[in-house]
């Protein structure tokens, strides 16, 4: 007798979902660093390839440590969290943790980069570059992502070959309003999940992720979590499709289920 193998739905690759979770994160912090206090980010912002420019307080240790450092160049760990569009029992739903060595440009090259990071995410501390906060550059030389699909070590030219998913700075929103407005849709969800998540009696089926691909849900029960991915009939690539692929897996009577409308600049 062969093998059974169990078929998994499809999903972004592990590349396009670091880039996803790195683009939307509003949440990072240093690993293993010898500074007894967290250090406070005030303003980051990844790059394609991994590459991080922060915005530290001037008065943050880590800047003394990379001056002291060989070269002024420190080896780091920096931990990226992508937690869950909506309150959840266990809200983070994938790490990425990229290493590499970390410096502090000269004070020219700073203020090209803020006005960069500026065109793509204003932030009103960049203000503050070269008034009581400092800039510093993470150079990676690997990064690793863990999420509910699996673990992957990925390489600075992997990152920076694969795309973000199309809808990854959209999804908060809209899971956020799907729970809020539409509860009924979930219930209807419920019929795609495994048997026996099914017959649990309290589970409550919470939205986790949307992508490309497909849903992913959280089934919250009296005793635990299970994080399930439920593919569209279709893979979607503009919102109108990302719509009506919602609408199919849904079902009647909910069809005509529509997503909020996206907000300027954020159509894919």
């Amino acid at each position: 007798m062969g093998n059974t193998r169990i078929r998994r739905p499809p999903a972004p690759t592990a590349a396009e979902r670091a880039r996803s979770l790195a683009t939307r994160s509003d949440s990072v912090a240093f690993v293993g660093t010898s500074t007894p206090e967290p250090v406070a980010v005030a303003v980051h912002h990844v790059a394609a390839d991994g590459s991080a420019t922060l915005l530290l307080d001037d008065n943050a240790p880590l800047l003394e440590q990379i001056r002291r450092a060989a070269r002024g160049e420190l080896p780091v760990m920096l931990e990226v969290t992508d937690r869950a569009p909506v309150e959840l029992r266990q809200p983070v739903r994938g790490l990425l943790w990229i290493s590499g060595w970390l410096r502090i440009p000269d004070p020219e090259t700073a203020r090209r980069t803020a006005v960069c990071i500026a065109e793509v995410h204003p932030h009103p501390r960049l203000l503050d570059l070269g008034h009581g906060a400092t800039l510093v550059r993470l150079d990676p030389n690997s990064a690793v992502l863990s999420d509910a699909e699996g673990s992957a070590a990925l390489a600075p030219v992997e990152l920076a070959a694969a795309q973000p998913d199309p809808f990854c700075q959209l999804e908060r929103r809209w899971l956020r309003h799907l729970e809020e407005a539409h509860p009924e849709a979930f219930v209807a969800l419920a019929r795609h999940l495994p048997p026996a998540l099914r017959s649990i009696q309290g589970a409550q089926v919470r939205p986790l992720g949307m992508d490309r691909c497909g849903l992913r849900l959280r089934v919250e029960t009296p005793t635990d979590d299970h994080d399930v991915r439920i593919a569209w009939p279709q893979a979607a690539t503009t919102v109108e499709q990302l719509r009506r692929q919602f609408g199919l897996l849904v079902g009647c009577p909910f069809r005509g289920l529509g997503l909020p409308d996206t907000q300027p600049g954020l159509n894919p």
